[in-house]
């Protein structure tokens, strides 16, 4: 479906004519008529399928049709900041010809970001894009008048509940409107978002895309490996293949920190990002990833769903991700657009339960790489073996990322 379609205002149709759009995507197809008949709407898609334009479009496109007012219209909540920053770009860029303003409010910025957000939020912006404990700390200053808010976006929810952000949606909830229209946006659809949308959405439209597996352009190893085996295996093949931009993603911050030391001693081009540095110094080392200015970034999983970064050649999973949802939005990092790219992941034992989970959500096997005989021999790849280390995954807020 071609996005003239839709019926969208001129200025609207020139900033998505800026942006090289021109066919909707699957989501976008079926999300934006929905939405601009004025149903709530709960769609499970992935990070990549043009998620964020299915909702910015209508929701700009029905601002453009309303009385001009100086109140907030919209509220996007997101779970992170970097996801934050990057619709509030995406917004910029489609609503560049129009009159729709737009403001990102997310933590760990400075005194004068925080006055520039409280300026824009009492003198009335058209949409905001918020990470929860921000907002919470505007709302509880007192002055956020959200009296005219029609629309509320939930992207990623559930990333959120996972990160435990449910009673601070439920909080920020408390004080918007009743009558508004709700739109929920999710990679999975587990009991938990049931739950949520029962209690937020009236009536929901459901959009369900199937979850994509990785595109077999990436190509997927695995190494059976021994916690001691990690660090100069992936010293080795950093060395050895010479690539021009790796994303290494950890489990936990402190994981993070120490790699990013070891792997420094080497000379490597290398920076870190984790929620122990502040958002200044996280958006510098993605700039200069994206630039090509440093060659690896090691990163949590706070970038495995935030990050908009082509010519990736390799993703490498030095922990098992928690889940295969978070393996897929992991390795589809490397191999975007028409670029090949390779998946490597490091299997501990206790994790080879967990990677036979994800192996099972993928249908097939992870191909298994003999450990260079010089790293000693790696464990046996056999998850009937092994008792899966660490029991199920207990959120707490920025507790790992």
């Amino acid at each position: 479906m071609n996005f003239n379609e839709f019926g969208f205002d001129p200025k609207l149709v020139e900033g998505i004519e800026a942006l090289g759009y021109e066919l909707a995507t699957p989501v976008q197809e079926l999300a934006i008529p929905a939405i601009l008949q004025g149903r709530d709407l709960i769609a499970s898609a992935q990070t990549g399928t043009g998620k964020t334009a299915a909702f910015l479009l209508p929701v700009i496109q029905m601002i453009l049709r309303s009385i001009p007012t100086q109140r907030i219209k919209a509220l996007v909540i997101v779970p992170t900041r970097e996801l934050a920053v990057q619709i509030d770009q995406h917004m910029e860029g489609l609503s560049y010809f129009t009159s729709v303003s737009s403001i990102p409010v997310y933590g760990g910025t400075d005194g004068s970001t925080y006055t520039r957000e409280k300026q824009a939020l009492q003198e009335g912006v058209d949409i905001v894009i918020c990470t929860p404990g921000r907002m919470i700390s505007h709302i509880n200053q007192g002055y956020v008048d959200f009296s005219g808010l029609q629309f509320l976006i939930l992207d990623e929810a559930d990333r959120m509940l996972d990160m435990g952000f449910y009673d601070d949606i439920m909080k920020i909830i408390s004080y918007i409107p009743v009558k508004r229209q709700n739109l929920l946006f999710a990679a999975t659809l587990p009991d938990e978002i049931r739950t949520l949308t029962q209690k937020v959405l009236k009536d929901p439209e459901e959009i369900s895309l199937a979850i994509s597996k990785p595109v077999e352009k990436v190509l997927q190893l695995a190494y059976s490996v021994y916690d001691t085996q990690k660090i100069p295996l992936l010293k080795f093949l950093l060395q050895s293949m010479k690539l021009q931009s790796v994303l290494i993603f950890c489990s936990t911050k402190s994981s993070t920190k120490q790699l990013s030391k070891e792997l420094k001693k080497l000379g490597l081009s290398i920076e870190e990002i984790h929620s122990d540095l502040d958002q200044e110094a996280r958006e510098t080392a993605l700039r200069n990833f994206k630039s090509r200015d440093i060659t690896i970034l090691v990163a949590t999983d706070i970038l495995s769903r935030g990050i908009d970064v082509d010519n990736i050649d390799m993703v490498i999973n030095y922990d098992v991700p928690n889940d295969g949802e978070d393996y897929i939005h992991r390795i589809g990092r490397t191999a975007r657009a028409e670029a090949s790219g390779i998946a490597i992941t490091f299997i501990n034992p206790k994790e080879q339960r967990k990677f036979l989970t994800i192996e099972e959500l993928l249908e097939k096997p992870v191909h298994k790489a003999i450990v260079p005989v010089q790293f000693g021999e790696g464990p046996e790849y056999n998850p009937a073996k092994h008792r899966q280390g660490g029991g199920y995954r207990k959120f707490k807020r920025g507790m790992n990322n």
